[in-house]
């Protein structure tokens, strides 16, 4: 009977990390099975491609596809890659940026901030739109894509607030943050170029 549960377990952690995050504070007892799985779990992944990537501190695991090696026949990708637009990947990473700030002046593991706040970090890049009504409701459009990709939670009872999600570290590394500043320059570059086309259209 322990071993039909521990297949059945099994069964559940790999389907839910098949159909995307699991977080250990959304579903606990789904977590510990995936903890006391994990050897078995990745046996089954590395036949499929797959490698699980789990953060027990942070309480996220999620799946990537494994690198094709040398000499190896590519497996169809069972993971599939995510085409961001410019805007929003510029808003990840400037709130990737505000985490690390974050953890390096401040003891709390927890960012958050309004929907307000995360608009200006934006706004910068685009201060020849003049229309600055339309703008707002492009980021706010940009930061619900956010939300739905799991980088940002909505905070519960309030639609102006959100956490910011300790995954996105997993998505945007130390090494790529260290480059950030100097790419800033041609992202504002980019932003006005952005503004002024936005203005020919609009008139």
């Amino acid at each position: 009977m322990q071993t039909l549960d521990r297949n059945h377990n099994l069964s559940l952690v790999l389907i839910t990390l098949m159909k995307g995050v699991t977080y250990m504070e959304t579903d606990p007892p789904l977590w510990q099975a995936l903890l006391g799985l994990q050897a078995r779990v990745r046996e089954h992944l590395e036949v499929l491609g797959l490698e699980l990537i789990l953060d027990e501190a942070e309480g996220y695991a999620f799946l990537r596809q494994k690198p094709t090696r040398e000499g190896e026949p590519d497996l169809p990708r069972l993971v599939q890659r995510r085409q961001l637009s410019y805007p929003v990947s510029l808003l990840l990473a400037l709130i990737r940026k505000k985490l690390a700030e974050s953890d390096a002046q401040s003891g709390d593991v927890r960012l958050i901030l309004g929907r307000e706040e995360i608009i200006d970090l934006v706004r910068t890049f685009f201060a020849d739109n003049p229309n600055s009504a339309r703008l707002s409701d492009r980021i706010a459009g940009n930061i619900s894509k956010i939300a739905d990709l799991g980088f940002l939670r909505r905070l519960r009872g309030s639609e102006e607030r959100y956490e910011v999600g300790r995954i996105l570290t997993s998505f945007v590394d130390a090494q790529w943050l260290q480059d950030f500043e100097s790419r800033l320059a041609g992202y504002r570059s980019h932003g006005v170029e952005i503004a002024n086309d936005e203005k020919e259209i609009t008139g």
